[in-house]
């Protein structure tokens, strides 16, 4: 790299500065705390793992984002974590000796090797909760609401979430009898809303008329709650049902306790179809491409580490969230200018002044004798200034 580029940073990759550097720390602390009130404990798991660990059932795109390096002590493969969920999945099988439920949340930075669809930021702030130890619906429930507090917590409005359930497509599948890739092709094609690819593949396999033309509904079962009956005089199948049950009381239980909130339902929605297990959700807001949050259900990902356990969660991208809500560019703050003196009385008095206003949480940068600094250079809004026997706080013209 030649010298004058030594500044550039590598592609998805950002500094972030203040204001937008406070606006983060100060929402990070505003949801741990609110994560806190709603019982969940703070862990922070390490950022570079065993690769084995990292990659518990998560499935092949994880590892296709996660940096991987030769540790020099062990000789083991290592990972820089791309996804928090596995390392918390590792918590809950060694250190939590009790059968009750686990209730995690974290905050920290992750590190993926390329960029995701819409995304600028190849290392996210990743903030979620997880929730081990009970595999019914009140618990999707609770974090699903938890994220939409999350959401408003950190200024975002008008949001509505899509609502899917891998079950539905997985127990079809095992019903018809697909083999794995017969089932991997037919999960592309629904992802990508390829009719004319999804009816193509169908055509060619060994199953009933009855079965393709249930795989085939899947593309349009979406829509408001009314989809979920829709599927259920559909898709024929006993599993499918029970999964239908799950989902409406899920959606239920969201609506009785915020009913203004706009759900958007999806059969077809398969995301994180290598290890969800059931109800898949993410936020969306109106002019974004991507989604704001997503999580779901993913039962067993800690049989690996020797305990399975039922779990779901979900996570957001702080940074995004906080870009999104632009509070620093919206809101400046006060910045105090306190210039040096050489009245000796008049300095104490103006240590004094500072020593309340920090006191009082305003911010007070103090001028270096010599530094040939002012109230604008340094970008403050208000200035100190001695008039009358005392310090004034004035306003910046």
């Amino acid at each position: 790299m030649l010298k004058k580029d030594r500044w550039l940073l590598p592609e998805g990759i950002q500094e972030v500065l203040s204001p937008q550097a406070k606006a983060m720390d100060q929402q990070r602390r505003v949801l741990l705390d609110m994560y806190h009130s709603w019982g969940y404990d703070l862990v922070e798991p390490p950022m570079i793992d065993f690769l084995d660990s990292l990659l518990t059932g998560t499935g092949h795109d994880l590892q296709l984002m996660t940096f991987t390096m030769t540790d020099q002590i062990s000789g083991k493969l290592l990972g820089v974590r791309a996804d928090m969920t596995p390392q918390i999945a590792r918590i809950d099988a060694h250190h939590i000796k009790t059968d009750q439920p686990s209730r995690f949340c974290y905050v920290g930075r992750v590190l993926k090797t390329r960029l995701e669809v819409f995304s600028q930021t190849r290392s996210p702030l990743q903030v979620g909760v997880e929730l081990y130890g009970h595999d019914g619906p009140e618990s999707n429930i609770e974090v699903l609401l938890l994220m939409i507090e999350t959401l408003r917590a950190v200024g975002l409005e008008g949001f509505h979430i899509d609502l899917g359930h891998v079950g539905i497509f997985r127990s079809m599948a095992k019903q018809a009898g697909l083999s794995e890739y017969q089932e991997d092709n037919l999960f592309d094609a629904l992802q990508r809303k390829a009719v004319t690819e999804l009816a193509e593949l169908l055509s060619a396999m060994a199953i009933s008329e009855e079965q393709k033309r249930q795989f085939m509904a899947l593309v349009d079962l979406n829509g408001d709650i009314s989809v979920i009956e829709q599927a259920r005089k559909v898709l024929d199948n006993a599993e499918v049902q029970k999964e239908l049950d799950n989902l409406e009381t899920i959606a239920r239980g969201i609506l009785a306790r915020v009913p203004e909130q706009s759900l958007y339902f999806d059969l077809a929605e398969l995301r994180g179809y290598n290890y969800h297990t059931g109800v898949v959700f993410a936020a969306y807001l109106p002019g974004y491409g991507q989604e704001i949050a997503m999580g779901g259900r993913y039962d067993g990902i800690g049989k690996t580490f020797g305990r399975s356990r039922p779990a779901t969660g979900f996570s957001a991208d702080l940074s995004y969230l906080v870009s999104i809500v632009n509070q620093a560019s919206e809101t400046r703050d006060t910045i105090i200018f306190a210039p040096v003196t050489q009245d000796t009385a008049q300095q104490q008095s103006l240590m004094d002044k500072v020593k309340e206003l920090r006191q009082q949480g305003q911010r007070v940068v103090c001028e270096l004798p010599g530094s040939g600094s002012s109230a604008e250079a340094l970008g403050c809004t208000h200035q100190l200034s001695h008039d009358k026997g005392e310090w004034q706080l004035m306003a910046v013209s």
